[in-house]
């Protein structure tokens, strides 16, 4: 599965084609499905710009992506730097109105079981973000069922990012689906990795602005023709 991050945290002091709104992240969803990304990955946005988990922003971004595509599977991020305190992390998970495909939940955040036993509770599949091997032994502990694992390689050392997705998949659990990709420069190196392991991976201005060549990326729909071209499906 090749899943598109759209935006993340990224802003447009960034990148000129990162989509904020309801409306652009669903005109972009659609690109991004046409051109052969499987799912998509959004963080919606509050009035403000930023980040947010409250109802409104995630129901309108959700709800206007699936007018947009019906059938694309949509996936939110739970991340603990958008809502700090765990406690309301759960509560606002239990208060949304419209409910994404998947959201992810980092697994070494303070009170990230409880996150994602609120979702799986409400019928959201559950996304383990494993950003280290601690992580990964972290996650062998939960009680909670997840439709995938995601290896996140944090550094943007090529070399490094590698070695750490193999130390992280050696000890990954069979028979649960892996998404493996990383960040910056090293995005399409472990992107390749993951085409030839055979595993899901992402792309998208959430994880890089540089199509493989090094060129600036114009938006995420090249992204995922790009990854497409490296044999993500």
């Amino acid at each position: 599965m090749l899943k598109a991050c759209l935006n993340g945290g990224r802003g447009r002091d960034e990148h000129s084609a990162v989509p904020l709104t309801p409306a652009e992240l669903a005109a972009d969803a659609a690109r991004c499905a046409a051109a052969g990304a499987a799912a998509v990955h959004v963080h919606p946005r509050d009035a403000t710009g930023a980040e947010s988990l409250e109802p409104e922003p995630v129901a309108a971004a959700v709800t206007a992506i699936r007018a947009a595509r019906p059938g694309l599977p949509v996936g939110v991020s739970t991340g603990s730097w958008i809502e700090e305190d765990p406690v309301s992390r759960v509560a606002t998970v239990r208060a949304w109105t419209v409910l994404p495909d998947f959201a992810s939940v980092n697994v070494h955040e303070e009170g990230a079981e409880a996150v994602a036993r609120a979702l799986h509770e409400r019928g959201v599949g559950v996304e383990a973000g494993l950003w280290t091997p601690a992580a990964v032994e972290g996650y062998r502990r939960w009680r909670v069922p997840v439709v995938r694992l995601l290896i996140e390689c944090m550094t943007q050392d090529r070399e490094r990012a590698l070695a750490d997705a193999a130390a992280m998949l050696d000890l990954v659990p069979s028979g649960v689906q892996v998404l493996l990709h990383a960040e910056g420069a090293a995005v399409w190196p472990v992107l390749a990795e993951a085409v030839g392991r055979g595993l899901a991976t992402r792309i998208g201005l959430e994880d890089t602005v540089r199509l493989p060549d090094g060129s600036p990326a114009p938006d995420n729909a090249a992204l995922v023709r790009a990854a497409r071209g490296l044999g993500a499906r």
